[in-house]
C-alpha cells in the first residue's frame, strides 16, 4: 500500500512538474547583425558561408522582404526597441532619454514593457546605438543611459579595446580608431574569434545565457548585439579563407544614379585607409572589399552559432523565442555606393528570422512585406503578453501561420527624404517635394525613376505614405 501510495504522490508531482513547464512564459532572444545584407545562403547566396544562420532559418520562418525603417544605426535600432517611428538622427534614443530626464512621460520600450511583465531584462554589445548603452567620449559614462528603465543589465565587455567606443570601430588585437585615414578599411589577422570585438561579446552572451538558464522562477529576455560586419570589415583570416577563389556575381546596377535621388557619398567607408584604390572603378579592389565583407558575415555566422548551441546546452531553447535581425542593408556597390544611408533597396533591405518551439511552418520562408516596428507587437503575440496601444507595427503572427499571406507596405525615411515600399513599387518623396518612383516588377527596378508615366499611382502612394509618417 506504502508503494501504491508513494508512486500516486510521484505522479502527481510530475503532473506537476508538466504543468507548470506547459504554463511557464517564453523566453525571448534577440540577435542584432550590424549592417547585415540578405546575402546569405539561406536567403538565395549560395556563395556565401552562412551555415548557423541557414540552419536557424531551417528551423523558423525567414522574411525575404523585411525593410528596415532608416537606413542607419540609430534610427533603426529606435524603431526595433520602441515600436514606433521616431526621429531620424543616429542619436534618436538619447534624445528620447533626454525627454524622459526632463520629466516627459515616453511610451515604455520593449525591453521595459517585458521588464514590467516579471522577465530580467539583458543586452549584451551593439543592441542600442552605443554599445553597452552608455553616452560619454568613449561610450562609458554611467550617467547617460541611452534606454532608461530598460535592462537589468547592459553590458558591453571592451576587452582589450578598453571601452566600447573602441571596440566599435577596432580591428584585430585591441586596435581602436583613432585617425580614421589610418586605419585599414579591411583586415584578416590569424587569431581566434576572440582578437575581434565580437568574440568577447558572444563570450559574454553564452556566459549569460547559462546564468539565466539557472533561473527557474522568470523568463528571460536577452538581446545580443554583433558589431560585424559593420566597418571596419575585421575578422580572423580562417572566414576569408572560404572566399578563396569565390566568384562573387556581377555588382547589379553599379552606376550612379542620373538625376535627383537619395544616393550618398559612402563618406563612412572612404574615412578609411583604401591605398589610394576606388572599388567603383577598381574591379579587382572591389572584389576585395566584398570578399572582406563576406569574411565578417561568417564571423559574425559563427558568433550565431555559438549563442544558439549554448542555449540549446542550457535547454532553454525549448521554451525561447528567437529573432535575428539585421539593422539595416548595405550596399557593395549597387548605384556606386559602397555603405548605406541612402533609401535605395540595398540600404533598407535586410533579414530577418523568426524561430520558436513548436512552430508550424518550420523552413519555410515568406515574401510578404514586414518593417522593423513590427517586431514588438509580434513578439507580445508570441509569449502572450498584452500589446501596448501605441505601437505603430502590426504583429506578424499571421505570416508565421501562413507564409504565403500578403504583407503590408513599409516606411523608411532619412532627414531628407521618406519612402515606402509596397509589393510592387517603392516611392520615395523627397523634403523638397521631388518625388521618385520606381517598379519592382521590370528589370530596371530602382535605376528608372518613373514617376511621370505614373501619376495616378504617385498619387495614391503619397497618400499612403503620408498616412504612415509620424
Amino acid at each position: 500500500m506504502r508503494q501504491v501510495i508513494t508512486l500516486i504522490l510521484i505522479l502527481f508531482v510530475m503532473l506537476g512538474c508538466e504543468q507548470e513547464k506547459k504554463e511557464q512564459a517564453l523566453n525571448v532572444l534577440l540577435i542584432c547583425v550590424d549592417d547585415l545584407r540578405p546575402e546569405l545562403r539561406s536567403f538565395g547566396a549560395n556563395y556565401i558561408h552562412s551555415p548557423h544562420i541557414d540552419k536557424l532559418a531551417a528551423n523558423g520562418v525567414a522574411f525575404k522582404k523585411h525593410f528596415v525603417n532608416a537606413p542607419s544605426c540609430g534610427p533603426s535600432r529606435y524603431t526595433l526597441l520602441t515600436g514606433q517611428y521616431g526621429p531620424r538622427a543616429n542619436n534618436a534614443l538619447f534624445v528620447r532619454a533626454e525627454r524622459m530626464a526632463n520629466g516627459e512621460v515616453v511610451n515604455p520600450s520593449m525591453p521595459e514593457w517585458f521588464k514590467s511583465h516579471g522577465y530580467t531584462t539583458v543586452s549584451i554589445g551593439k543592441v542600442s546605438h552605443h554599445p553597452g548603452g552608455l553616452g560619454g567620449a568613449d561610450w562609458n559614462d554611467s550617467t547617460k543611459v541611452e534606454m532608461p528603465n530598460a535592462w537589468d543589465k547592459h553590458l558591453m565587455p571592451a576587452s582589450s579595446w578598453e571601452h566600447p567606443r573602441g571596440a566599435m570601430h577596432g580591428l584585430a588585437k585591441g586596435e581602436v580608431r583613432i585617425k580614421s585615414g589610418d586605419m585599414d578599411v579591411f583586415q584578416a589577422v590569424e587569431g581566434n574569434d576572440k582578437i575581434y570585438p565580437d568574440g568577447t561579446i558572444t563570450e559574454a552572451a553564452i556566459s549569460q545565457l547559462k546564468q539565466l538558464g539557472d533561473q527557474n522562477d522568470k523568463p528571460f529576455f536577452l538581446a545580443v548585439g554583433i558589431i560585424r560586419p559593420h566597418l571596419p570589415f575585421g575578422a580572423p583570416k580562417s572566414y576569408l579563407d572560404n572566399y578563396e577563389g569565390v566568384d562573387f556575381p556581377k555588382i547589379r546596377h553599379p552606376e550612379k544614379p542620373k538625376g535627383k535621388t537619395t544616393w550618398h557619398g559612402s563618406g563612412e567607408f572612404n574615412q578609411y585607409n583604401r591605398w589610394g584604390k576606388d572599388p567603383n572603378d577598381d574591379p579587382s579592389f572591389a572584389q576585395e572589399v566584398r570578399r572582406h565583407y563576406a569574411a565578417c558575415v561568417s564571423y559574425a555566422d559563427a558568433q550565431v552559432g555559438k549563442i544558439l548551441t549554448e542555449l540549446k546546452t542550457t535547454g532553454a531553447d525549448k521554451n525561447t523565442v528567437v529573432i535575428l535581425w539585421g539593422d539595416h542593408g548595405w550596399h557593395l556597390g549597387e548605384h556606386a555606393i559602397w555603405g548605406k544611408h541612402s533609401l535605395f533597396e540595398e540600404s533598407l533591405h535586410s533579414p530577418m528570422i523568426i524561430q520558436y518551439p513548436d512552430m508550424e511552418n518550420k523552413g519555410s520562408a515568406t515574401d510578404a512585406i514586414a518593417e522593423t516596428v513590427d517586431i514588438y507587437p509580434t513578439l507580445c503575440d508570441l509569449v502572450g503578453l498584452t500589446k501596448p496601444n501605441f505601437l505603430d507595427g502590426v504583429s506578424l503572427t499571421e505570416f508565421l501561420d501562413n507564409p504565403d499571406k500578403t504583407g503590408h507596405s513599409a516606411l523608411a525615411y532619412t532627414r531628407r527624404a521618406s519612402t515606402i515600399r509596397t509589393k510592387t513599387h517603392r516611392l520615395t518623396l523627397h523634403d523638397d517635394g521631388f518625388v521618385e518612383l520606381y517598379d519592382h516588377t521590370s528589370m530596371e527596378k530602382e535605376t528608372n525613376n518613373v514617376a511621370d508615366e505614373n501619376p495616378e499611382l504617385v498619387d495614391t502612394l503619397l497618400d499612403e505614405l503620408k498616412a504612415k509618417l509620424p
